[in-house]
């Protein structure tokens, strides 16, 4: 038998070399759970974020890997044998084991639990190292709908289903879906049409009509659809918000028919289709004049704060397949992780990845301070700016991160046979348009600011996180802060009027939110920390000529890349 060349001995001991164990590759997940939820709470959650760390790595991926590889993604059953319509969406037989992992997990049963949101962001953030695999959504509209059914729903409602939303295991829970874009409106869910209308016979219970338009987890066993009562204002005023169970009576369609599957770019083991409406029966989530409240405060928000550590986590396995490959990988007699241009570019990854784990914590240690009711009014207002200009921030990053390990793996990068990284770049760019897009993002911004006065708690918020910070940066960010603040303010005050310029200014309040996070961790950090927090403010804020020497770079990669 002929020898093997040497380069392809490089990449099996690179595919040789992937780890099996995801947490374990992440340190700084660790670190940041310290700083954030405490020493006590992440000692108790560290033994389940260690085996969920296996099971994503060696049976989450390898489901995922194998609908991908055979293009096996979601078909529609419109009709049994026998002529009668189900809508029913088929899966290959690996949908299930990835699915069953995942709720076996414990993810969807931490919410109610102390630390119950940092867990829960942990344990997605290594489930996102797979991308989103056709789990990853249905999960973030079950946590969503739990926490809805939790905070809004009747008595009723909520002991007939709050239970298996959060159950702890997959065999016999029931996951959610929302429903809210139409074809007419799109990310204007005032423009909604879908009517609901009293129902004369099941008391409390409305009929559902009309059509949805993007409709992911269109398998789901519970739907929570928004839907305008009959004589109601329009506007996003005149919403109720739904919960539709997929069947009332266990098999026949709840007055519902999934018009077809939409081929996407990405996601594509996840089932996202058009359904139309024809009399189903549903119940309100709250009073039904609340329903907007309750899409944006509990669906929206969670889905917005849960897209951002998915993203996250996109960004980590990018990097990682990129480092290892860097390692192994062999060009011009070295291999390539020792050219400066290229150890270069993978530090800007890991640092990306970095900045945006470190505002998503800082966003869910506000969420935690809300679940458990000791939210300041501050608190509160900080979190309702954070949670749309971090899943702005982050989903434009990962997009950019993965990408930049596509270009470390060459013409390799692309192949869809070879790494995970175009996988993982489709589905990024889905990640960016979930749960409102950039333009809408930054819309909903500054209609918050303008309305409710947010920028003084933040610039509170902000403050303390640098008040221990006696770091080089510190300085730089606190002046970046005020002049972004003066700019962010007119842009706000001019309303619509402001343009790309509000859209350019949100993304520098972001740049700044991630220095001042990231430079909290450093002041109790390692080097590594130092380095990755000077690199990013050398890199977003332009104040420091040498935080892109050679020394720099080899602190932020560290012992990964030697």
């Amino acid at each position: 038998m002929a020898k093997e060349l040497p380069g392809r001995e490089d990449l099996v001991a690179w595919v040789q070399g992937h780890p099996d164990n995801y947490y374990r590759e992440s340190t700084n997940l660790t670190s940041l759970l310290e700083l954030r939820a405490g020493t006590q709470r992440l000692v108790a959650m560290h033994e389940r974020l260690d085996a969920f760390g296996a099971v994503v790595a060696t049976t989450i991926e390898p489901a995922v890997l194998t609908m991908e590889r055979h293009r096996e993604f979601p078909a529609l059953v419109a009709y049994d044998a026998v002529g009668r319509r189900v809508d029913q969406v088929e899966f290959h037989p690996d949908q299930r084991t990835a699915s069953k992992a995942t709720w076996d997990s414990g993810l969807l049963s931490c919410d109610g639990r102390d630390g119950g949101a940092f867990e829960q962001a942990a344990l997605f953030y290594l489930l996102s190292h797979v991308g989103e695999g056709g789990v990853a959504c249905p999960a973030v509209c079950t946590v969503g709908l739990g926490r809805a059914l939790a905070a809004r729903a009747s008595t009723e409602l909520r002991e007939r289903y709050l239970a298996r939303v959060r159950s702890d295991g997959y065999d016999g829970a029931l996951r959610g879906s929302q429903f809210l874009t139409e074809v007419q409106g799109g990310s204007d869910v005032g423009a909604n049409l879908v009517s609901a209308v009293a129902d004369d016979v099941v008391e409390g219970a409305w009929r559902i009509s009309g059509e949805k338009w993007f409709c992911s987890v269109a398998d789901a066993d519970l739907f929570v659809v928004t839907a305008r009562p009959v004589d109601a204002p329009s506007g996003t005023k005149g919403l109720g918000c739904f919960l539709v169970p997929r069947s009332v009576e266990g098999s026949t369609p709840n007055g519902f028919r999934i018009r077809q599957l939409k081929d996407k770019l990405g996601t594509r083991c996840l089932a996202s289709g058009e359904i139309d409406f024809d009399g189903a029966l549903g119940w309100p989530i709250g009073e039904v004049d609340e329903g907007f409240s309750v899409a944006v405060e509990e669906l929206l928000n969670t889905s917005r704060w849960l897209n951002a550590v998915g993203s996250t986590g996109l960004m980590r396995r990018a990097y990682l397949e990129a480092a290892s490959f860097a390692r192994h990988r062999r060009a011009f007699g070295r291999a390539i992780g020792s050219i400066p241009i290229v150890r270069e570019q993978l530090a800007m990854m890991k640092v990306h990845e970095y900045a945006a784990l470190s505002s998503t914590m800082a966003l869910t240690q506000l969420i935690d301070r809300m679940d458990r009711g000791v939210a300041s009014e501050s608190d509160v207002a900080v979190h309702r700016f954070l949670v749309n200009v971090n899943k702005f921030q982050t989903s434009l990053s990962a997009t950019d991160v993965v990408h930049q390990g596509i270009e470390i793996l060459g013409g390799n990068g692309t192949i869809e046979s070879f790494s995970a990284l175009p996988r993982l770049y489709r589905d990024s760019v889905v990640y960016e348009s979930w749960e409102g897009t950039h333009n809408v993002l930054c819309a909903q911004v500054q209609r918050d600011c303008s309305r409710l006065g947010l920028l003084e708690a933040v610039e509170s918020w902000l403050g303390d996180e640098l008040r221990d910070v006696d770091l080089d940066g510190n300085d730089v960010v606190r002046a970046a802060f005020r002049g972004e603040l003066t700019n962010f303010q007119a842009a706000v005050a001019n309303g619509e009027g402001g343009g790309s310029r509000l859209r350019r200014s949100v993304a520098r309040m972001a740049n700044v939110i991630q220095a001042a996070t990231l430079l909290r961790e450093a002041q109790s950090g390692s080097s590594e920390k130092r380095a990755v927090a000077r690199m990013f403010i050398g890199a977003k804020l332009g104040a420091d000529d040498g935080a892109f020497d050679a020394p720099v770079i080899d602190s932020v990669l560290g012992a990964e890349l030697g």
